[in-house]
């Protein structure tokens, strides 16, 4: 074979082993999108079955048919949404790269809990028609009792007219005990051995006071008390079923839970089987270009000048493809970092802002070319963690429960563990800052309670840098703050919560902040 067509199938061969690099990258961009649109299809199917719950704890409360009639109306709509989402997340597929990385959601563990949370839905609809039937029999007893009541309290407030009359102690006794279980059955236990002994007493007040009045009573008290009675085992068994509810409702945010540190566990296993494989693809390619240019300069007769020419254009073409290699690696880093944030509603701009925010903390403080370039790549993959965390907890517009606080927290180590395992060391960068971000000078911040310079010279200027953009930003849970209430902000941190070296620095810089700021402003 003539040495040009072994240079062009050497070129051909490299292009190849460049383009499985590529093919790598983007099925790790694939993989953490489509890992993310199952959290969060599994989030809504949670949050419905969240509501239809509200909706049964309003069904027990109301007293009034036609708002039990919204009610269920209002039931059916989340039923309805409920069916939606699960019928959207089956049907969005990309048949393409399915032939290649099989949806996770597949996996056999992750259709078993699923499966579970429709089976879970299917009871809660069950249990509401119960409860429904159930409530509208008690607002029918309720508006029958309600019409009864004042027959029943003016038969007696007469009768203890008449009796009173008598002054017969014997009769007037009795008609004390007749009151007494009056009140028993109707307003505090409501049950029939008590509605038993309450006409007993009322036959026994009979016998030293027979009247056509007190037969009335009897009649009335009879159907009255019927009603109080029903009422309780209606009441009783709703709460039954709502506590049935209530479990089914604990499984499946206990399942929801389940499948999302299933999908971390298998979504990070498979991100380090692709990194290893482009790492070697990546050692391969280097080792087959070092031994295409000694082979070149062994066996080809040319000039030197010819193969001066030839080593030249080689030398060219890699430094091209290492500097696409990268600049690719550089653009993953940032569209990792982009992805994190826009899932809880923040743009793109933000992870640009700290970048640079952070490259001008540490060109003031002294750091290294190197490591000033370091930190402005890794920065913005300060929040990566945050892919992991529900939809429901990380754009709730409200403050946090200590449940919910937990778990958002976790998004800085899990960011960590995502990183760790590189041997790069832009993503080594990238672990750090990730991991000590939300780190505070005072040793009050999380996940480890670092203080001082304990925390790594990354994390105490992203932490500025973050802070610094996101206070001055909107958010689902805030307006953005006026720049001075920042400022203020900050100098009562200093050595709280911020470096104070560091927090020196940005004051004395402030204006270089600020033009950052204005040419990176969301629009």
């Amino acid at each position: 074979m003539n040495i040009k067509k072994s240079v062009k199938y050497s070129f051909v061969l490299i292009a190849l082993l460049v383009l499985l690099i590529f093919s790598a990258i983007n099925a790790v961009l694939y993989k953490v999108k489509e890992d993310n649109r199952i959290k969060k299809y599994i989030s809504e199917l949670i949050l419905m079955q969240e509501n239809m719950n509200l909706s049964i704890k309003d069904v027990i409360n109301t007293n009034n048919i036609n708002d039990l009639n919204n009610l269920k109306e209002s039931f059916n709509n989340f039923e309805y949404q409920f069916e939606n989402v699960k019928n959207s997340f089956l049907s969005e597929q990309d048949y393409f790269m399915d032939m290649f990385i099989k949806d996770i959601y597949k996996k056999k563990n992750i259709q078993k809990n699923l499966l579970v949370i429709y089976q879970n839905e299917s009871k809660i609809e069950e249990a509401f028609e119960k409860i429904f039937v159930l409530q509208s029999e008690k607002i029918k007893i309720n508006n029958l009792f309600d019409a009864k009541y004042p027959l029943e309290n003016n038969t007696r407030k007469v009768l203890e007219e008449e009796v009173l009359k008598t002054k017969d102690l014997i009769t007037i006794k009795k008609f004390s005990d007749v009151k007494y279980y009056s009140k028993e059955v109707l307003f505090q236990y409501r049950e029939q051995k008590y509605l038993d002994k309450w006409l007993d007493r009322i036959y026994e007040f009979q016998k030293s006071y027979n009247s056509s009045l007190v037969n009335e009573y009897i009649g009335v008290v009879k159907e009255i008390g019927g009603y109080a009675v029903s009422r309780k085992l209606i009441e009783e068994k709703s709460f039954v079923l709502q506590n049935e509810i209530n479990t089914i409702l604990s499984s499946s945010k206990a399942i929801n839970v389940k499948i999302e540190n299933d999908i971390e566990q298998l979504s990070q296993n498979f991100v380090s089987k692709v990194y290893v494989s482009a790492t070697v693809v990546f050692v391969v390619t280097l080792l087959f270009i070092g031994f295409f240019s000694y082979k070149v300069s062994k066996n080809v007769g040319l000039s030197f000048d010819e193969v001066e020419t030839k080593v030249e254009e080689g030398l060219i073409e890699i430094n091209k493809l290492y500097k696409e290699l990268e600049d690719t690696q550089k653009e993953v880093i940032f569209t990792m970092g982009a992805i994190g944030e826009s899932r809880s509603k923040e743009t793109g701009n933000h992870v640009k802002r700290v970048a640079e925010y952070s490259k001008l903390l540490a060109l003031y403080c002294g750091l290294s070319d190197k490591e000033v370039q370091m930190l402005k790549q890794a920065s913005p993959m300060h929040d990566i963690g945050k892919v992991a965390i529900p939809d429901s907890i990380l754009n709730k517009p409200a403050k946090f429960d200590e449940h919910e606080r937990e778990i958002m927290n976790r998004h800085a180590t899990i960011g960590y563990e995502m990183l760790k395992h590189s041997n790069r060391e832009l993503l080594k960068t990238a672990a750090i800052v990730a991991y000590e971000h939300h780190e505070k000078w005072d040793g009050s911040g999380y996940p480890r309670g670092l203080k001082g310079e304990e925390i790594h010279i990354f994390g105490r200027i992203t932490a500025i840098a973050d802070v610094f953009d996101a206070l001055g930003s909107d958010r689902c849970y805030k307006k953005a703050w006026e720049l001075d209430k920042i400022l203020n902000l900050f100098k009562e941190e200093r050595g709280k919560h911020f470096d104070p070296t560091l927090i020196d620095l940005f004051f004395d810089n402030l204006d270089e902040f600020l033009k950052v700021r204005e040419k990176f402003k969301d629009v």
